[in-house]
């Protein structure tokens, strides 16, 4: 998934972001409002992980603002504010999941994971392809018993079919949400991590529509 942190603090920020992107997530870190808006201009996000006390204003007026203009993208709020009104009013004002700091990092992987498949329209964790078991939750694929490895991006391609299994995402689409603004990107990337994906889990695992992108194909008996 892509994600937009948005944190003015800089040592909870920068580890909640290493935490994501050891999960195969992509990160945008904005420290000001302001900066989180522009971000929400120029890309699509999967999730938005906000701080309710910024340097320019309150993430809750910004949450309200973003749902009152239609943006359904779900939200995790990150804040110190620990009373139960705090909590009534963010999910009141269209938050998906709420986490008081400090938290615990495996758990707000665990929060990102539950959130992403509600979203998907799936909130169960396990997903049967063909003779593939894919546990969403624990990042893991079985064939036949065993196991098959796939590497971070690997993964993170993989996931994004498998949460959108009828939708055709162009080459643009998947590297929006792979790869974060700082990040270069290679004109073939896509098509390279495809190629892997077929490689370990079978030729029409991914489904190409020549000039359109791709989609969520078939896992082959092996």
């Amino acid at each position: 998934m892509r994600i937009l942190l948005v944190e003015d603090d800089g040592v909870l920020g920068a580890a909640v972001r290493d935490q994501a992107v050891a999960d195969g997530h992509s990160v945008d870190w904005a420290l000001r409002l302001s900066d989180a808006r522009e971000a929400l201009l120029s890309a699509p996000y999967d999730l938005v992980l906000l701080d309710l006390m910024l340097p320019d204003g309150r993430g809750l007026d910004f949450l309200k603002s973003r749902r009152q203009a239609g943006d359904v993208t779900p939200v995790v709020v990150l804040t110190a504010l620990d009373q139960i009104s705090d909590r009534i009013d963010a999910l009141d004002a269209g938050a998906d999941d709420y986490l008081i700091k400090p938290f615990d990092l495996y758990e707000l992987s665990a929060r990102i994971r539950a959130v992403s498949r509600r979203y998907s329209g799936n909130p169960n964790p396990l997903v049967v392809l063909g003779d593939l078991e894919i546990d969403l939750a624990n990042c893991s694929i079985r064939r036949g018993g065993k196991s098959i490895q796939l590497t971070r991006r690997e993964w993170s391609l993989f996931e994004t079919f498998v949460q959108r299994p009828n939708q055709l995402m162009s080459k643009a689409q998947l590297e929006d949400r792979l790869y974060s603004f700082d990040s270069e990107v290679e004109s073939n990337t896509i098509e390279v991590y495809i190629g892997r994906l077929r490689r370990k889990l079978g030729a029409q695992v991914v489904e190409t529509v020549r000039g359109l992108g791709y989609r969520l194909g078939k896992a082959e008996a092996r």
